[in-house]
């Protein structure tokens, strides 16, 4: 029996596009290709973000499309034990610590013309970072892992061989939240644990993150997934897809009478399946899918998608 793993894990932080949907099918045709297990995830920490009604939004809209999962889906929220365990044991382990300091705190101290995340520079650890402690969330805190110097080899399935230092790239980052929940980062390592996960897919704009997680998972005693990182789907302007590009959600396209199979073809255009789009069903595409296939730049969402779309 394969004991491969992947999962499908949309943010009810908004409604999912294109783009989203790219990855998740191009996810979904490799797991059911190869025989995978595929797994559905909400990924719901993400506080003020988080719209109401998105969730089940996203997984009627992944059902309307055509794709299914194996197993009952895992809500984030519904249950945090799994989190504070994993940050009480790196507490413990004198791998992380407390902090009180802003983002507007570390800027003004280390300022970083340009620079889109803030780095929290080794100078602003406390001095007691590195001791065993147990885990307590205060009122105006948040928890940071204890990143050391130097790089971290990332090896992806699609990308190839990389490198990365978080050290330099964003430092110390955050694992529990002053909202006291899990961060991102800390999350879906713990999740992706316990839910056997072998091979994540997702968009190479999360490569950084890859370097970050997988020294959670080095430092909790585990071995990383496999990765597997697609490049964008990005407006004319060369940005990522997003409002400024126009109404890009499936919902809106559905709402509009588009079907799923026009839909299904322009996205396998996208992953190098056809060379024009055409009107697909799920097995359709799924007869057509080959990796190998997926084109290694990002793609741009042309005039000519969207009047196929809404042909």
């Amino acid at each position: 029996m394969n004991s491969s793993c992947s999962r499908l894990a949309p943010s009810p932080t908004g409604a999912l596009h294109l783009g989203n949907a790219r990855t998740f099918l191009w996810n979904w045709a490799l797991a059911r290709t190869r025989g995978w297990q595929l797994k559905m995830r909400v990924e719901d920490l993400d506080g003020p973000r988080i719209q109401s009604g998105a969730s089940d939004a996203a997984l009627d809209i992944l059902q309307w499309l055509g794709l299914d999962w194996d197993q009952p889906v895992l809500i984030q929220s519904q249950n945090l034990s799994p989190y504070l365990e994993a940050i009480g044991r790196l507490a413990e382990a004198g791998l992380a610590y407390p902090c009180s300091l802003s983002r507007k705190d570390i800027a003004a101290s280390a300022p970083q013309e340009g620079e889109h995340d803030t780095i929290f520079p080794e100078t602003m650890r406390p001095p007691d970072a590195g001791e065993p402690r147990r885990f307590h969330w205060t009122e105006g805190t948040h928890w940071r892992l204890l990143v050391s110097s130097g790089t971290v080899p990332v090896s992806d399935q699609l990308q190839g061989d990389l490198s990365f230092e978080p050290s330099t790239e964003c430092g110390d980052f955050v694992i529990w939240t002053v909202r006291n929940e899990p961060a991102y980062q800390l999350a879906v390592v713990v999740d992706d644990l316990r839910q056997n996960v072998t091979d994540v897919v997702r968009g190479d704009d999360l490569l950084p993150s890859a370097a970050r997680q997988q020294l959670i998972y080095q430092l909790s005693g585990q071995d990383p997934p496999k990765w597997w990182h697609l490049p964008l789907v990005r407006g004319a302007d060369g940005r990522r897809l997003a409002k400024r590009h126009g109404d890009t959600r499936i919902s809106h396209y559905r709402e509009s009478g588009v079907s799923p199979d026009r839909i299904l073809g322009l996205l396998a255009k996208w992953s190098g399946l056809i060379e024009e789009p055409a009107l697909l069903k799920p097995e359709d595409l799924l007869d057509k899918f080959d990796p190998k296939l997926l084109p290694m730049q990002d793609v741009t969402f042309s005039k000519e998608d969207e009047a196929w779309l809404m042909a």
